[in-house]
């Protein structure tokens, strides 16, 4: 499917790191004369994140293409996402472009953070097909995409967007700034007041939500939340018992403080001495290591986030393999994160078995058990395994595996996995023996003629002696008798 993207900033660079990624081609066009390069840091940054976030053999990006005009960018595109300056007369202009130039079915989307779909589509030629779809920061890591405007067209764009892997919220009554907008400027102001007034510096503000309600709000959301705090009697209770303070005075929110130089200066200030030690590239790959992290533990609960993250995983496990050249196969990479190292400074051992193990999960899709093959009822179990570790791994290092099938019968294959570092050398090896299980019954059954079949494709492309230390275990090692 064709993207073209209009605007190519912090959220449209986000918004085109995404549909790249999930192997579409994306035609963009932004004036701006660094335009190229902060969508080329952007996109590096989105593919180290996906490479953490991902078990599944990611899908070939997709290509980017930069336009010199809008309207060299729409032709032929099934989806159109803006993401121009918040200014209404100018989102106006650039979407009457586009609809003058698109293909009459295609969708435009908007990733107006406060605009009603109402006020972009004044004086549209087809206004339904223009829709408000807002996205959150980081765009290629966060799923959730407000869609309002209603009707076919937003379905349709829901389906487009659940594609890559996001979350769409269809809100059926427009409102100015949407929903996530509102409940964060409520809480901007707040903090605003509280820096204004000298009651909290911009760290305290933050440390309060990032070791507090922040945690809660990244799992459960607000009144999910509260409904544990009502106890057993559930959200009842809980509005019954705090509901009246919520007519104290304890908040400033129906006020604004007045962005002055002093204020504007008392928070530039302080948010240098909190953060100026990094980057901004910096603290966005920090961003986006902490919320791989919590992704990652909320997919193991198959919870809020990590649920969507799951499904979108699965639909790279169900894609079709790409064709790989070469034996032995590589079809597995991994990059080592920071949470992947030990006391010792160095990949911990367990993440090497991990590391061979998600090679073995792409050596099953790659002759045959994928997703649909385990939906019928059939997969592969690991019976035995035998690690060796043959040097140490430090942060960040890119792993590639060279994996060679070793043998196989009706119900059983043996696997070898060698570590590569990106010097060539190996870090360890693995091997794997696995059975092919009927999961209903809980044992080993013949696998199906095409499985046996694409075996004997690998296998026959084999043409070196097996490894010397294939098939030993455990060297013999006899207690040393002690005499005093």
């Amino acid at each position: 499917m064709k993207i073209a993207a209009i605007g190519g900033g912090v959220i449209g660079g986000g918004w085109i790191a995404r549909f790249v990624l999930s192997g579409h081609d994306v035609v963009v066009h932004d004036p701006h004369p660094e335009a190229a390069r902060i969508v080329g840091e952007v996109l590096a940054n989105a593919a180290r994140a996906w490479e953490k976030l991902f078990q599944a053999p990611l899908p070939r990006p997709g290509q980017i293409r930069w336009a010199g005009s809008i309207e060299e960018a729409v032709v032929d595109a099934a989806y159109v996402q803006e993401s121009v300056p918040e200014r209404l007369d100018l989102k106006r202009r650039i979407l009457a472009r586009i609809e003058a130039a698109a293909p009459a079915a295609a969708i435009i989307g908007s990733s107006t953070s406060g605009f009603r779909p109402s006020q972009l589509r004044d004086g549209a030629m087809h206004p339904e097909r223009i829709l408000v779809a807002h996205p959150f920061n980081p765009v290629y890591l966060l799923p959730v995409v407000e869609l309002v405007g209603g009707g076919a067209e937003a379905e349709r764009a829901a389906e487009i967007l659940t594609g890559v892997g996001m979350k769409p919220v269809q809100i059926a009554r427009e409102i100015d700034a949407h929903i996530g907008d509102r409940l964060l400027e409520a809480v901007w102001r707040e903090a605003l007041w509280l820096v204004r007034d000298g009651v909290a510096t911009t760290e305290e503000i933050d440390d309060i939500i990032r070791f507090g309600f922040g945690l809660r709000w990244a799992q459960m959301g607000l009144f999910e939340t509260y409904r544990i705090a009502g106890g057993e009697a559930g959200m009842r209770h809980f509005l019954g018992q705090f509901g009246p303070a919520l007519k104290w005075p304890w908040t400033r929110l129906t006020d604004v403080p007045d962005l002055d130089d002093a204020l504007i200066d008392r928070i530039a200030a302080q948010s240098d001495s909190q953060s100026g030690m990094h980057t901004i590239r910096e603290l966005e790959r920090i961003r986006d290591d902490n919320l791989v992290g919590i992704f990652h533990a909320l997919k193991a609960s198959d919870w809020g986030v990590g649920r969507t993250v799951r499904a979108q995983e699965d639909t790279f496990y169900a894609r079709a393999p790409v064709p790989v050249a070469g034996y032995p196969l590589r079809l597995h990479r991994a990059r080592v994160t920071g949470g992947w190292v030990d006391y010792n400074g160095h990949m911990t051992e367990f993440r090497y078995l991990q590391v061979m193990g998600d090679a073995t999960d792409a050596f099953l899709i790659h002759v045959g058990l994928n997703v649909a093959y385990r939906a019928g009822g059939f997969s592969a179990y690991t019976a035995e395994t035998h690690i060796r570790h043959l040097a140490e791994v430090n942060a960040d290092e890119l792993l590639t595996v060279e994996t060679r099938l070793l043998g196989y019968d009706a119900k059983r294959f043996r696997l070898h996995h060698s570590i590569r570092r990106e010097d060539g050398s190996e870090a360890a090896t693995g091997e794997h023996m696995l059975l092919h299980v009927d999961t209903a019954v809980g044992r080993a059954v013949p696998m199906p003629a095409a499985i046996m079949e694409a075996l004997d494709r690998v296998a026959g492309q084999e043409t070196e002696p097996f490894p010397e230390h294939a098939g030993k275990g455990l060297r013999d090692i006899r207690r040393m008798e002690t005499t005093t």
